[in-house]
């Protein structure tokens, strides 16, 4: 019986790879089949993938525009309608919330903004939070302590 496992392969379809640098045995003497002289033939040698043959580099030749703030700070956001996943009273901080996949393990500072409804009693520590988030924890029996981080 014929299946696909079975079936050989044309002639001249699957070569030998070829084996660089292995003596005059090889039929890639001398210079390996890497030509004579240039950068290409050097050990280490060959340019970068984003070299542009002298040309002026595109990463250069863009404007910059802008600036970065290197003191701004990340916020993990929550919003109020994802803490319903948690137990009616309970205590919901940072080890919380990466327990319950709602925040990054990495993510150190976290803000609660007042998207969607809160139908349970909860005390939230945060590192920020939003006047409408406050409002709705508040509306469902529940504290809100912001922890300032050091």
């Amino acid at each position: 019986m014929v299946n696909l496992s079975s079936l050989p392969a044309d002639s001249g379809a699957a070569k030998n790879r070829k084996r660089v640098g292995r003596g005059s045995g090889s039929g890639n003497q001398k210079t390996a089949g890497r030509g004579h002289k240039g950068q290409k033939s050097r050990s280490g040698g060959g340019i970068h993938p984003w070299f542009e043959g002298g040309q002026m580099p595109l990463q250069r030749r863009i404007p910059k525009r802008g600036f970065t703030n290197i003191f701004r700070q990340e916020y993990a956001i929550v919003n109020v309608h994802q803490l319903n996943c948690f137990e009616d009273g309970s205590i919901v901080d940072a080890a919380a919330l990466k327990l319950q996949g709602l925040v990054n393990e990495r993510e150190t500072r976290i803000k609660l903004l007042g998207n969607g409804l809160l139908n349970k009693k909860l005390t939230v520590k945060v590192t920020a939070c939003s006047a409408t988030a406050i409002e709705k924890v508040k509306q469902a029996g529940g504290l809100v302590e912001e922890a300032k981080l050091a």
